[in-house]
């Protein structure tokens, strides 16, 4: 496992962008997938974004699908979400997960967790 904490959150005016960081401490943070996800209220987590180990494959949600970017850096232990054009429907508190890469669009292929970050896009 590795620990995980996200920063980056915040509100922004729809139309704007953030960038989200998860610092990753731990050994086996350049082996995991890394993943994005988020949970508005009453609903679900639903899967963001995620990306393989090495940073050669890439993987999204339909809803962010060319405004979401996910991306890593293996030297500095650090995942990132780049979020454009946001929407009031991307409000939620978003979690950045680690896992071994076996399943990747859903939560239990990840064992690793962070606390979240809050993001709020207003209309």
């Amino acid at each position: 496992q590795v620990q995980l904490v996200e920063s980056g959150g915040g509100l922004v005016q729809a139309g704007g962008s953030l960038r989200l960081s998860c610092a990753a401490s731990g050994r086996t943070f350049s082996s995991y997938a890394m993943g994005w996800f988020r949970q508005a209220p009453g609903k679900e987590r639903e899967f963001v974004a995620a990306i393989n180990w090495s940073g050669g494959n890439t993987y999204y949600a339909d809803s962010v699908k060319g405004r979401f970017t996910i991306s890593r850096d293996n030297a500095k232990n650090t995942v990132y979400l780049q979020m454009n054009s946001l929407k009031p429907e991307d409000t939620a508190v978003y979690y950045c997960a680690g896992g071994w890469g076996n399943v990747i669009y859903h939560t239990r292929g990840y064992d690793s967790w962070g606390q979240g970050t809050q993001v709020t896009v207003s209309s």
